[in-house]
């Protein structure tokens, strides 16, 4: 799980050193209020929660809504989540560095790369999807 937050930690450390050094408290307050922005969006806190794989997978065999694979951090994975808006709850979210089932998954679609985003949705699998792909196989 330390994982998940090293990155988003990193940028709040620089955002207090850059914000300390700085001789204008303005021009601080301003780059601590971007690093810690943006922290944020490294962060698994923008997601939905996340399931473990084997939840996932249950569950979108039962609905057949889709499972995307995730890490926080990754840019691909904010975009598409960005572009899902308040759709993305309805898709089953699995963080691959908290479930190594789920890095295991990704591996056995991608010939052993974690590339993510990975969304499988009615037996099939696409590696960075097209946002339009994945909203059109959730529910309405």
């Amino acid at each position: 799980m330390w994982r998940s937050w090293w990155f988003a930690g990193l940028l709040v450390a620089c955002a207090l050193f850059v914000a300390a050094v700085q001789d204008d408290r303005r021009v601080g307050l301003v780059e601590l209020i971007v690093f810690l922005a943006l922290a944020v969006l490294a962060s698994p806190l923008v997601f939905p929660r996340s399931l473990t794989a084997a939840q996932a997978q249950q569950r979108s065999a039962r609905d057949g809504r889709p499972v995307v694979y995730w890490r926080p951090g990754c840019r691909y994975c904010l975009r598409l989540r960005r572009r899902l808006g308040r759709r993305a709850g309805q898709a089953y979210w699995v963080n691959i560095w908290r479930d190594p089932a789920g890095a295991a998954a990704v591996r056995a679609v991608t010939g052993g790369d974690e590339t993510v985003p990975t969304v499988v949705a009615g037996g099939e699998a696409v590696v960075n999807p097209e946002p339009a792909w994945v909203l059109s196989r959730l529910a309405p």
